[in-house]
């Protein structure tokens, strides 16, 4: 089972981590741009400024030196000026290695004034203003989304705790006042109180149907059992007298119904009980819970051509119910006698699986599709079946994770498998 409350955590967390870095990455790329761009516009100020600054301390002071500084170096008049600038007209150039220098050049009345500024030197200071610019930007954006995802993990924190109690309950074992707002460990606001709320009605609710289901149960199995146990005395009581050969066959036949109506409640209580505890498990042997139901299964072929037939290819046991397992051959050997008039039921005991084939009408494509549809016959049943035994060996199988297979042909027979996938050699 997935655990809620850490997946709602860790997608909180992942949505405030890409928000971050997001954030983080168009802040870098913002602020390294916005600095080249104004790097480029304010050094070309910066030169023009200076320019004019010089040119205005000459007109004061003609013997003023040109600037001369860390950035800006200057020269005036061409005879003065590098090589390399001397044949550049007035504006902006890059000159020097790599083009490393900014160079302005303008006319004025005291001569060509050239300005050399060192753009290494200026790249490096925008860089270190701009990264310290970028990292006050990065702190903030990271205290305020720390500060956010604080804030959203307190107002989900009861929406989690919630969770949890609801993952947690077992109904098997309720503790249905764990899902009670007050008892969640986080204050629960409005919202998740009412919602803690319904819960708690509806696992109340569902706890009352299953104590009404279990009770059913017991009383079911008690009132039942009883008027069949009086009917099947009373018939066996019958046929020790002496009496004509008609009210033996009754007497059979109502012996018969009563083994069936027996094996049908024995069906009904096992799938009614949602709860493991009422169906016991241990280890037995599954040859010989087979040949027990095929001995409980012979009065249904007497006065009638069908052999009962068992073949061992292999022997093993599981851990289960055995009561369950005797129901579900059970199931499936009554079936096949019933729709069988004549040939044979054959029982096989593999080494992981049992096979009940018999050579009974068979069945076609459209019967078998609904052959595990509640209360369906096909249109050669004969019997007095109620269309449920093949119904209830499949709810039986998909319980305890056997699997069933079946095949079958019209005028043939039908084949019915039951694989287990947890077997032990014997």
């Amino acid at each position: 089972m997935h655990n809620a409350g850490g997946g709602l955590r860790r997608k909180i967390w992942v949505a405030f981590i890409l928000q971050i870095t997001a954030i983080s990455f168009a802040a870098v790329i913002g602020v390294y741009a916005a600095a080249t761009v104004i790097e480029d516009v304010v050094v070309k100020r910066v030169l023009l400024h200076e320019a004019n600054y010089y040119l205005e301390r000459l007109a004061r002071d003609p013997a003023a030196a040109p600037p001369d500084n860390y950035f800006v170096r200057g020269y005036l008049g061409a005879a003065v000026a590098p090589e390399e600038l001397r044949g550049l007209a007035p504006g902006y150039h890059h000159s020097g290695s790599a083009h490393s220098d900014l160079v302005y050049i303008s006319d004025s009345a005291a001569g060509r004034l050239y300005l050399s500024l060192n753009e290494t030197r200026t790249h490096q200071l925008a860089l270190m203003f701009g990264l310290a610019l970028c990292s006050v930007i990065i702190v903030i954006v990271y205290l305020t989304t720390w500060i956010t995802y604080r804030a959203s993990r307190r107002a989900l924190s009861p929406v989690i705790a919630l969770a949890n109690a609801v993952r947690d309950w077992d109904p098997k074992h309720p503790d249905i006042d764990a899902l009670l707002p007050e008892n969640l460990p986080v204050r629960a606001d409005g919202d998740v109180e009412s919602l803690a709320y319904a819960l708690h009605g509806f696992a109340t609710r569902l706890e009352e149907f299953v104590e009404r289901e279990r009770a059913f149960t017991r009383d079911a199995s008690h009132e039942l059992r009883t008027p069949l146990t009086v009917i099947k005395a009373s018939a066996d009581m019958l046929l020790d007298d002496e009496v004509p050969p008609f009210a033996q066959r009754s007497a059979n036949r109502i012996l018969r119904a009563v083994r069936d109506m027996e094996s049908l409640i024995d069906s009904f209580l096992i799938l009614a009980r949602e709860s493991d505890s009422g169906l016991p498990e241990e280890e037995f042997s599954v040859n010989d819970a087979v040949r027990e139901e095929l001995d409980r299964a012979q009065p249904l072929v007497e006065g009638k051509a069908v052999r009962l037939l068992f073949e061992e290819s292999g022997a093993f046991a599981l851990h289960s119910s055995p009561r369950a397992f005797s129901v579900l051959i059970g199931n499936l050997i009554r079936n096949a006698c019933q729709y069988t008039e004549e040939g044979s039921v054959t029982v096989s005991v593999e080494t992981d699986r049992v096979v009940v084939r018999d050579t009974g009408v068979g069945m076609n494509e459209e019967e078998r599709a609904r052959a595990f549809v509640s209360f369906f016959r096909g249109e050669q049943g004969r019997g007095n079946g109620h269309g449920i035994g093949l119904t209830i060996v499949k709810r039986l199988a998909d319980r305890f994770g056997w699997e069933v297979g079946m095949s079958s042909e019209q005028g043939a027979g039908t084949t019915v498998s039951v694989i287990f996938p947890d077997t032990q050699r014997v």
